[in-house]
C-alpha cells in the first residue's frame, strides 16, 4: 500500500496544487488586510475633515 502511494504522481500532483492554493490563498489575504487599512485610514480622514469643515 505505501509502495503505491509512494509512486503514484496523482498524490504529489495534488499536494503541490494545495500548497499553490494556500499560498494564493495567504497572498489574497495579505492584499485585502492592506487595502482594509487604507480605506479605514481615508474614511477617517474624509470624517475629520468634514467635521472640521461643519
Amino acid at each position: 500500500m505505501m509502495a503505491g502511494l509512494m509512486r503514484s504522481t496523482r498524490a504529489a500532483t495534488a499536494v503541490e496544487y494545495g500548497l499553490i492554493l494556500a499560498l494564493i490563498f495567504l497572498a489574497a489575504s495579505v492584499a485585502v488586510a492592506g487595502v482594509g487599512e487604507k480605506t479605514i485610514k481615508m474614511w477617517t480622514n474624509v470624517a475629520t475633515t468634514t467635521g472640521a469643515v461643519l
